[in-house]
């Protein structure tokens, strides 16, 4: 059977369209040959007719063959018979189709059809003619009507606006009446109806009469305005100005009787006509109102007076209460409550005292005094807050809601805002005289003054505890937790003066003093060549790592605690973040000083160890004796400052290192101690019951390593020890071993030797294998062919490494100590890099080598004529100033 081309596929397009032109449903139809599809396979369907049949397709490149078995066969007739019925059935179709194609097709029914188009057009234009003719119709039919509604829309509101003008100027009369009776009452509705009634004219002010009647009221408006202005204003000069006084020298436009008692009772009434008359009126007859009343206040308190210094500030505040409570007794019970003219007093007093403050305190220039400052500020803000608690809102939404202009709606506060920055200052100096007496080079210089007894001479602090009883060693310098201390005082104590400005620039200064506390000076180090680690500079290393990561700690609560209280528009510039580092950079010197003396401890032991002759060993007695002295100096380090170091994870990252920088020596000693010759490494072998080799032994350095890495896995203890640092010590271990049983394995075969290189170190380096031949002591002549052979047999084996942990074995190892950078550790604790770190308590922690140049400094002649001309940097000689500086303030003076 010949394969379908694979572009004689009919398009999914035109499949669809035969689906739906013969209304096939592929799911409906259970016979495939129903459906027309691309997934057709005639193999399928012959496997259905013929279900009791092989099949076997032999595929080739253009044709297939099928195989039918005989036992299909018995149904070949019957499916002929129904293939043969429905292809009957599908002619059939086929015709009755075209027999219904050709009638649709007859020209004569076409033009039939189209003819009954034209006529159902031709009625609905028809129908369209006779509605246009209709509506006409019926237009003209409804004219009279229309016209006549019309008019009579106009003549009632022709009638309605004459009946309007009518009550508009019988309204106005009664007006008039009643403004020359004063009857304030009446005339506030009157007045009402008036405004009421002319806003309907107020588009017909082209007819003269109306235009009459309209100036007419504007008239009346005028005479109510300066009458209410006599009226509260005769209010006012009886209440404020004594018997005796000439009012007349004040306002010389009204002369009032001040014998004749005012009638209050019209004043409400008075109001209500205000109300009428607009807020505009309302406004200004408040303001001119509160101009008279606080008239005497600016006599009194003139710049030029005594009164109105800044230091009689207090008596400003009390004349503006008696005048509030005056005001309340007597005549703000005359005053409708919702105009709040209590609020208006109060914000026209504080834009007057606001501006005479801004004048004093400019005037003042450098003679204003901090206390004079923070004294008026602190009266002035308690004078506002007495304010807000009188009246339940805030001193801002008062004078905004009695300012005319957002731009007065400003406290009196504001006005000492330019002048904080005294305080500022103030704070800026106390800091300096907190900490002066630990900067500079005259600051006392040794620690061991704070850990002698007191003598004869000296004064002890006052205590409650016995006399005899010795104090307890502080956790933290106390000198931390006083600056924390003062800071949060400053604070405190500046938030209820600003939160402005002015606590932004303290916030500058207390991060300023915060990088100074870890920048103090330096003194000189520990010089001492002794081979046995210092308890004390382990204790004071204790010491700073708990004071700078309380330090670290309290700083980023004091960060929150600063955006608590800042205003909005400063909050994003409030960071710590700096100063956090820098605190950190401090734990990490610290920790380096603890390995310094750790390394100490173990020097003399490893520098036994590098010149001990393993050639000349003939027997193994156990393991080496150094190994104990490294052991118990390790030993004694970790016990003294796990109890003095208080978070755990400083501890961990010490653990970490120490085991890198222990591990990092004792593979320098043995690197510094080769050739290793493998007779020395023969005769010192030990059992490995562990692997499975009871009666092989082992080299006297694995014996040594082993007791090595007990110690270290015991190190932390524990509580502290982790599957992480297990994990580590055990990787570099095992490479160790690694390295030993490659040194010990004989040379001799070659090969075999070479193969077992590749099998315990899995690299294919040249430089690498030289390493370890280097460190066999092997020949160099010998070296050659060996080489030689290494590359034979590692260029088939494309399995194996390019590196290892040889590549960065260092052959030729410093000799002083390592401390400057011991391993990295599973906690990040970055060192400052700044020039200031030069200067700092902190910055010069790490410690050198006994001999020769710092780690990670240069050899150069510039290196060395600074340290001679007394420039360089000395190490330790900040732990014992920096104790210095929290425990002298614990001390009086002698």
């Amino acid at each position: 059977m010949q394969r379908r081309p694979a572009d004689a596929e009919l398009p999914q397009e035109l499949v669809l369209a035969i689906h739906r032109i013969l209304e096939l449903n592929p799911e409906q139809h259970d016979d495939p040959l129903d459906v027309i599809s691309n997934d057709f396979d005639p193999v399928d369907v012959l496997n259905q007719l013929f279900p009791d049949g092989v099949c076997i397709c032999i595929s080739r490149v253009y044709f297939k063959t099928y195989v039918v078995a005989e036992a299909s066969l018995a149904r070949l007739d019957a499916v002929q018979a129904k293939l043969a019925q429905d292809e009957r059935d599908i002619q059939a179709e086929v015709g009755t189709l075209q027999e219904a194609l050709k009638r649709d097709q007859d020209p004569g029914r076409m033009q039939l059809i189209q003819e009954t188009i034209s006529d159902l057009l031709g009625q609905m234009s028809r129908i369209r003619e006779k509605a246009s003719e209709s509506e006409a119709v019926v237009r003209n039919i409804t004219k009279d009507i229309q016209a006549l509604d019309l008019a009579k829309k106009n003549l009632i509101r022709s009638m309605t606006t004459l009946k309007r003008l009518q009550m508009l100027v019988n309204a106005l009369t009664q007006l008039e009446e009643q403004v020359k009776e004063k009857k304030y009452a009446e005339v506030a509705h009157s007045l009402a109806a008036v405004k009421q009634l002319s806003a309907s004219f107020k588009s017909y002010t082209s007819v003269h009469r109306i235009m009459q009647v309209w100036k007419r009221i504007q008239q009346v408006q005028g005479e109510i305005r300066t009458q209410l202005d006599a009226e509260f204003d005769s209010l006012c000069v009886h209440v404020i100005i004594p018997k005796g006084s000439c009012f007349n020298s004040i306002y010389p436009s009204f002369l009032l009787d001040l014998s004749k008692p005012v009638k209050t009772s019209q004043i409400p009434d008075a109001c209500a006509v205000v109300d009428v008359l607009g807020p505009d009126v309302r406004t200004q007859l408040i303001e001119r109102y509160v101009a008279l009343e606080l008239k005497e206040y600016r006599r009194i308190f003139r710049a030029s007076d005594e009164a109105g210094h800044l230091d009689n500030i207090a008596r400003r505040f009390a004349w503006f209460r008696r005048l509030l409570t005056s005001y309340e007794t007597e005549i703000g019970k005359v005053f409708p409550a919702e105009w709040r003219v209590g609020w208006w007093l109060f914000a026209k007093f504080v834009s007057i005292t606001r501006d005479d403050l801004s004048s004093l305190l400019s005037k003042a220039g450098q003679s204003l005094t901090v206390k004079l400052l923070l004294e008026a500020l602190q009266q002035t803000t308690e004078f506002e807050t007495s304010i807000e608690k009188k009246w339940a809102t805030p001193v801002y939404e008062i004078l905004k809601a009695a300012s005319p202009s957002a731009a007065q709606a400003q406290s009196m506060s504001s006005a000492f805002e330019p002048h904080l920055g005294i305080f500022v200052d103030a704070q800026d100096k106390a800091l300096t005289d907190m900490l002066a007496p630990h900067r500079g080079s005259k600051a006392r210089g040794s620690i061991d003054t704070t850990s002698k007894p007191p003598t004869t001479t000296s004064t002890p602090r006052a205590s409650l505890s016995a006399p005899d009883e010795p104090e307890p060693a502080p956790i933290v310098l106390p000198s931390s937790t006083e600056l924390f201390y003062f800071y949060a005082q400053s604070l405190d104590q500046c938030a209820k003066l600003s939160i402005g400005q002015a606590f932004f620039d303290l916030c500058s200064v207390q991060k300023k003093w915060l990088k100074i506390y870890a920048g103090s000076p330096q003194i000189q180090s520990r010089k001492s060549m002794d081979s046995r680690f210092d308890k004390t500079e382990l204790q004071q290393a204790c010491l700073l790592i708990n004071t700078a990561d309380y330090c670290q700690t309290t700083a980023a609560e004091l960060e929150e605690k600063i955006k608590e209280k800042i205003g909005e528009k400063f909050k994003e510039k409030v960071t710590l973040q700096t100063e956090r580092d820098l605190f950190m950079s401090v734990v990490s010197a610290a920790i380096n000083v603890q390995l310094h003396e750790l390394e100490i401890g173990c020097d003399g032991a490893f520098n036994t160890m590098s010149r001990v002759n393993w050639g000349a060993m003939n027997h193994v007695t156990g393991h080496s004796a150094f190994m104990d002295d490294i052991t118990q100096a390790t030993e004694q380090v970790t016990e003294l400052i796990k109890p003095l170091v208080e978070q755990k994870k400083y501890l961990r990252n010490f653990f970490d290192k120490a085991s890198s920088l222990l591990l990092m020596r004792f593979t320098n000693a043995l690197v510094k101690n080769r050739p290793l010759k493998e007779i020395g490494a023969e005769q010192v072998r030990v059992v490995i019951e562990s692997h499975g080799h009871p009666n092989e032994v082992m080299a006297q350095l694995l014996i040594d390593l082993g007791v090595f890495k007990s110690c270290l896995l015991k190190l932390p203890g524990e509580a502290l020890s982790t599957a992480s640092y297990t994990r580590s010590l055990t990787k570099v271990t095992t490479r160790l071993e690694a390295l030993l049983k490659v040194i010990i394995t004989p040379v001799d075969p070659p090969e075999g030797f070479i193969l077992n290189y590749t099998l315990v170190i899995g690299d294919a380096s040249f430089s690498n294998f030289q390493k370890i031949l280097d460190l066999k002591g092997t020949p160099k002549t010998e070296q050659n062919s060996l080489l030689d052979l290494f590359l034979t047999i590692t260029s088939t084996k494309t399995d194996l490494e390019s590196t290892s942990f040889l590549t960065s074995l260092d052959m030729d190892p410093p000799t002083t100590l390592a401390v400057g950078s011991p391993a990295t550790s599973r906690i990040a604790l970055p060192l400052s890099s700044t020039s200031a770190a030069a200067e700092s308590m902190f910055g010069a922690l790490t410690s050198p080598p006994l001999s020769g140049p710092p780690t990670g400094s240069s050899n150069d002649g510039g290196s060395t004529k600074g340290n001679e001309s007394g420039q360089k940097r000395e190490v330790f000689s900040d732990i014992r100033r920096f104790v210095t500086f929290g425990l002298r303030r614990e001390t009086p003076p002698s």
